[in-house]
């Protein structure tokens, strides 16, 4: 699969070994996805912080260290394809994720570990990317 406008966009200013591990992602995984948000500016983040949507002002998303990826489905087999939030589909792309990044030798951790599951997110850990 390659990734899609959207997504090429959001990996602007993305740090340039989490782009190498998403590109390789792309190519592996079963399941089709675009990155919905890459590098964020400390306004976008402090809305998100405001909103719920986040739950902290330290995001590796401040630094262009994380991806949020959002899974597309084509059910009707037309072509058109839908975001979808389904749990199963973000352990597919966590799986072809950790593969990319392991045939890569570089580090990647998955929001899906943590103790408040975040299944879209995925970032260069702070111990080799302080």
């Amino acid at each position: 699969m390659t990734l899609d406008a959207r997504a090429e966009k959001n990996l602007a200013g993305v740090h340039p070994d989490l782009r190498r591990i998403v590109f390789a992602c792309a190519e592996v995984c079963p399941i089709a996805f675009t990155i919905t948000e890459g590098l964020r500016t400390k306004e976008r983040q402090a809305k998100l912080v405001a909103a719920g949507a986040s739950q902290t002002m330290n995001s590796r998303h401040l630094t262009g260290h994380a991806v949020d990826v959002a899974a597309l489905i084509d059910f009707d087999g037309d072509g058109k394809t839908e975001v979808r939030w389904d749990w199963p589909l973000y352990a597919k792309i966590a799986g072809a994720m950790a593969a990319a990044a392991s045939s890569l030798a570089l580090p990647i951790e998955w929001g899906g570990h943590w103790r408040m599951k975040d299944g879209p997110h995925f970032q260069l850990p702070w111990k080799d990317y302080p």
